[in-house]
């Protein structure tokens, strides 16, 4: 019976359980991504930009020499375990196994979005939007927006494949604002949903409080929000959100892990904005 509940068990975990994460998860997609990996590092290239040269007929033309560079993102390890009774598990007739599915999968969720967002955080990027734009110490709001689009434009980022985390708080901010809002200016219906699907070209993402980090407030009430070009960060896997579960004995319990190993990069910190909201 337990050989039989075991494979049942873990079937119908590992399903739910992948279904969980990538509903979860909110940042999948927005970076540019290698799986895969079989090493614990991995280099993203980074190609310096090119001036096209005037050309003298019959001429012999000069190559660019275009300056190659890599950026390296370091893999790693994270582990979402817990432990299953094997009677809590029949008696619960598969409850325990539907909160665990939600529990571990939005741990790993979760962890994989912090992974983008340190390395967000940690480009150094010389783009800033300062908590003083659009008013004294203001939150998010349509002025900052439109700082971080100028920003861009100005470096020439590509206007598709752009977006903007923003914390709760700030989400409500910007909602309060008639041209973020209203369809007179908007085509999403944002009063009505409570959220901001896209705007001034970016994909807005609203980031609630996570354990992890989230996006970082200092204690003067500062939020550091991001907006970002899609070809900006590098995220890589060596090994993607994978659920593993083993019946330990000595425990008469099931081990579930969800395991991930990860790393991500800044490759290019003029397609990274920082943006500073005061909440």
């Amino acid at each position: 019976m337990a050989n039989s509940l075991s494979q049942q068990f873990v079937k119908q975990f590992e399903a739910e359980v992948h279904h969980i994460y990538q509903s979860e998860r909110k940042l999948a997609g927005t970076i540019r991504t290698r799986t895969g990996v079989n090493s614990s590092t991995v280099q993203f290239p980074k190609l310096a930009s090119a001036q096209a040269q005037v050309v003298v007929p019959q001429s012999q033309v000069s190559a660019l020499n275009v300056t190659h560079s890599n950026v390296t993102a370091t893999l790693t390890d994270y582990a979402a375990p817990e432990y299953t009774s094997m009677f809590d598990q029949a008696k619960v007739n598969f409850d325990e196994r539907s909160e665990l599915t939600q529990t571990l999968g939005k741990a790993i969720g979760r962890r994989a979005d912090q992974i983008v967002l340190d390395a967000l955080a940690a480009s150094s990027t010389s783009l800033t939007v300062a908590n003083s734009i659009g008013g004294s110490t203001t939150n998010i709001n349509v002025a900052k927006v439109l700082e971080a689009a100028r920003l861009m434009n100005g470096k020439s980022v590509p206007s598709t494949d752009r977006y903007m985390a923003i914390s709760a708080d700030g989400l409500s901010a910007l909602l309060s604002e008639e041209k973020a809002a209203s369809q007179d200016y908007t085509v999403h219906k944002a009063m009505t949903d409570g959220r901001i699907d896209s705007f001034l070209g970016f994909k807005i993402i609203m980031i609630g409080d996570m354990d992890e980090g989230g996006l970082a407030i200092d204690g003067s009430s500062d939020r550091t929000c991001f907006a970002w070009h899609k070809d900006s960060v590098g995220y890589a896997e060596g090994i993607s959100p994978k659920t593993e579960i083993n019946y330990v004995p000595e425990r008469m319990s099931w081990l579930t892990n969800c395991v991930l190993s990860a790393g991500a990069i800044a490759i290019d910190a003029t397609g990274i904005v920082s943006i500073t909201a005061r909440e």
